[in-house]
């Protein structure tokens, strides 16, 4: 299949290995990522992960700012089939109609469950057990295109959303470079999507992240483990932001407020919740780098820290 014109679109670290599969079984012509970005005080300019990878493979590199009102460079590079991996930027009906073999995407849900830009997150902040990749054919709508194919993975209950976001990325590579040859050869039957059964991972918000301790301990450990390694779930403790990483689910049964610090132990701060105990593992305070609890503990009067509250605001 060498002489498969491929295409591909994609912007973080989750597309890398789908576009390293990639390469090393077909003829990748051309790679349309993200405009680079300028961070930090100095404004250095970094390069997206996919863009990386590309110039490493001597791969064209498009970068439109907006795709929608520039996209004649992707269709005069005559691609016989688009994969779009967390591109993250609408793709128009110009480009979606143009390819031979169709616009093909790679997908980190079960679809129709978890429709949207941040479905690894949200798969774990809702506590489900199971999610997995789609490899769909793409249309107009969001995520909506027919399911070509499909593999789910269990998420353990310890697991974070890096570790799922890692095993997802390989799977789908996998599961990617198994199904494009039946599409290339006519075998793969599309299957619709049942738009009953649709549910949205939505993209993270800033409102997203702040940590609600007046709520069940399940729902604060799934959050917790939901944001981790980033963006991190947040709280204030007198008035400094404290991020929170890792945690696991305590037993304390105290009466006082949702927030309020009511354990120390050798390895984790108790915190009460609706209805018991959450023990923060890592964290890390504003101006600080990040620590295990433990850690944090060693440098403060522990007694001190009991009794005090995390606060929404």
């Amino acid at each position: 299949m060498d002489n498969i014109k491929v295409l591909f679109m994609g912007t973080p670290e989750f597309s890398v290995p789908i576009l390293e599969g990639l390469i090393k079984k077909y003829n990748v012509i051309g790679v349309v990522t993200q405009p680079d970005k300028e961070v930090g005080r100095h404004k250095e300019v970094m390069f997206s992960p996919v863009k990386k990878v590309a110039l490493e493979n001597n791969i064209k590199v498009l970068q439109p700012i907006k795709i929608k009102n520039e996209y004649n460079e992707v269709l005069n590079m005559r691609p016989d089939i688009i994969i779009t991996c967390a591109y993250g930027q609408i793709i128009p009906k110009e480009i979606l109609d143009f390819p031979k073999y169709g616009c093909i995407n790679v997908h980190a849900s079960l679809l129709p469950k978890l429709r949207g830009g941040a479905p690894i997150h949200r798969a774990i902040i809702n506590g489900d057990e199971k999610t997995g990749i789609t490899i769909m054919y793409m249309n107009e709508s969001m995520d909506a295109g027919d399911i070509l194919s499909q593999e789910e993975i269990n998420i353990s209950f310890e697991m974070n959303t890096g570790e799922l976001h890692d095993k997802l990325s390989v799977l789908g590579c996998k599961l990617l470079l198994e199904t494009l040859p039946k599409i290339i050869d006519g075998t793969i039957v599309p299957i619709k999507q049942d738009e009953k059964q649709v549910t949205f991972g939505k993209i993270i918000k800033r409102e997203d992240e702040l940590l609600d301790f007046d709520t069940t301990t399940l729902n604060v450990y799934n959050k917790i483990r939901g944001l981790s390694p980033n963006p991190g779930a947040y709280s204030l403790l007198d008035g400094k932001i404290v991020k929170i990483y890792k945690s696991r689910i305590g037993k304390n049964l105290s009466k006082a407020l949702s927030g309020t610090i009511v354990n120390i132990y050798k390895d984790g701060i108790g915190v009460k919740t609706i209805d018991g105990e959450i023990i923060i593992e890592e964290l890390k305070i504003e101006g600080k780098k990040k620590v295990k609890a433990s850690e944090y503990l060693n440098g403060i009067d522990k007694d001190n820290l009991l009794g005090r509250r995390f606060m929404k605001e």
